[in-house]
């Protein structure tokens, strides 16, 4: 079985990230989404484990996707979970060089044995990021074509303090 580790914070998870899944999934048999806590970043809009449970969620009808939280090197991750290789999101160019870096660390934080696979998302996703979600949400605009409708809801909820 070939299975592949997606790693992120999906901090929210967004119809880029979710492209994403969708591409890897054909391409493997099992895609292991690794919730991650991004140690840059010291407040998320969701907790670990709100997005963890968002994730699950959004893929519980999936046999084919299993969705974990996960620490420390993604490498570490992969092989934790019998993948081979990791499923890194692209979205051009301004994504390249650091991609290049995690791959490199990666590979000989593996010995080797865990490989890089960068994935475009579908043009109509390209320019989403968690990033600019949570700005666009922040101005109280509009962000369900970003977000699939359950992200959507759990972040209205989450601004009504529920």
């Amino acid at each position: 079985m070939k299975k592949v580790l997606y790693p992120g914070s999906f901090d929210p998870i967004t119809k880029g990230h979710m492209n994403i899944v969708e591409q890897a999934s054909e391409l493997f048999d099992e895609v292991v989404i690794a919730v991650l806590q991004n140690k840059s970043k010291n407040v998320g809009f969701f907790t670990l484990e709100e997005r963890l449970e968002i994730v699950k969620e959004l893929y519980k009808e999936r046999d084919n996707i299993k969705v974990v939280l996960g620490g420390g090197a993604a490498a570490d991750l992969a092989l934790l979970h019998g993948c081979k290789s990791i499923i890194r999101g692209i979205r051009g160019i301004s994504d390249y060089e650091h991609e290049v870096e995690l791959t490199m660390a990666n590979r000989e934080i593996s010995n080797g044995e865990v490989n890089t696979i960068l994935l475009f998302a579908d043009k109509e996703y390209q320019f989403i990021s968690s990033s600019m979600v949570k700005e666009v949400f922040d101005l109280e605009k509009d962000i369900s074509r970003y977000v699939d409708p359950l992200v959507n809801e759990k972040m209205l909820m989450k601004r009504m303090g529920n």
